[in-house]
């Protein structure tokens, strides 16, 4: 860290923190916090006793401002703070200017928006994040699109754990359509279990990341929660469940229907997918991008979607993900797009989300 400023062009943003016990985790070790912010924002945090000095453009002080209040927030209410909060914050405090800022960078201490699984308490680490998750707590379909590192499954399954904790379904079914084996899994070796599972880890290692071991296993075991392929979907009425189809570009269109006419009673549905990543014969259509086509106008319908910008795995993996669209926009290859809808007052933004991260 450096001095405290002495010849600036403007004067320091000051903060005043009024509980010295949080700034070593407000801080970092080391200060690599505001080492952190300091490097992503272009500014100079300087720290005296309970005061912080920020210095540097104007716009990024702001952010600055906005990021360490959220994470001091955080704080207050038991959040933990590492570096991928202070990510998270950065991200969300550089999504828009003025109000739209201070709404995002809110959201990472909303009690509101907090999902609560037995591991872990999760809150949005993007824009396209607080849309997501309210877009999850208000409408019965939802369908989340974008590149990987976005956190759409993770989300979905966080949301998933968090209703079945709390009573309001009575299990989840987790699905994955088997593409690689053409969805006939007989020529694998073992039980139905050893054949599906490469397919259906990721879904598993979601799990593990917000319940206890053996919590998991007693679910799987009793049926409260249910990992199978899309093929065995077929002939079901899915009630009193939360139901979520990862990698869904990868079901046909006759897929999708057979997969979004289960839902049942007192049921909720999320549907993932990232169109970049197709793995269909080639000229086969994608159920994912025909079901959006047709359903996104519907009031109980939620279609997210995702850029780049929400990345919220190494920056290494946003700036690969951007070199591929560059490259895709290059071909002239394009990804789904959806009809804008008004939104209905008081519900989460139900339409393509579209924004800087």
């Amino acid at each position: 860290m450096s001095d405290l400023p002495t010849s600036e062009a403007d004067e320091p943003t000051l903060l005043h923190f009024d509980d010295n016990t949080l700034l070593p985790m407000l801080f970092g070790e080391h200060d690599q916090h505001l080492s952190r912010i300091e490097r992503q924002l272009g500014v100079s945090l300087v720290s005296r006793g309970n005061r912080l000095a920020i210095s540097g453009p104007p716009d990024a002080a702001h952010a600055a401002k906005l990021a360490l209040g959220a994470l001091y927030a955080r704080l207050k209410i038991d959040l933990p703070v590492t570096n991928a909060e202070v990510d998270a914050v950065v991200r969300m405090a550089l999504s828009g200017p003025g109000a739209d800022g201070n709404a995002a960078v809110d959201a990472v201490h909303s009690e509101s928006l907090i999902i609560h699984t037995r591991r872990r308490r999760i809150t949005p680490r993007s824009p396209g994040q607080l849309t997501y998750i309210e877009a999850l707590a208000t409408h019965n379909v939802v369908f989340s699109i974008g590149p990987a590192g976005t956190g759409k499954t993770y989300l979905a399954v966080a949301m998933a754990v968090s209703r079945l904790l709390q009573g309001e379904v009575d299990r989840i079914i987790l699905s994955r359509p088997a593409v690689e084996a053409g969805e006939h899994l007989g020529f694998l070796p073992g039980d139905l279990r050893d054949k599906v599972d490469p397919y259906l880890r990721p879904l598993y290692d979601a799990l593990f990341d917000m319940l206890p071991a053996e919590q998991v296993m007693k679910y799987l075991a009793n049926g409260e929660v249910e990992v199978a392929p899309l093929a065995f979907m077929r002939g079901r009425t899915l009630s009193n469940a939360s139901v979520i189809l990862d990698e869904a570009q990868n079901t046909t269109p006759v897929q999708m229907k057979m997969f979004l006419t289960r839902l049942g009673e007192n049921s909720n549905m999320v549907v993932t997918g990232d169109p970049s990543q197709v793995d269909l014969p080639k000229g086969q259509p994608s159920g994912l991008h025909d079901s959006i086509d047709l359903l996104s106008d519907m009031e109980e319908v939620a279609v997210v979607k995702f850029t780049d910008a929400d990345v919220v795995r190494h920056a290494l993996v946003t700036r690969i993900v951007r070199a591929y669209e560059a490259r895709d926009r290059a071909n002239g290859e394009g990804g789904i797009t959806t009809r804008a809808r008004k939104k209905p007052s008081g519900t989460a933004k139900s339409t393509t989300a579209d924004r800087p991260e």
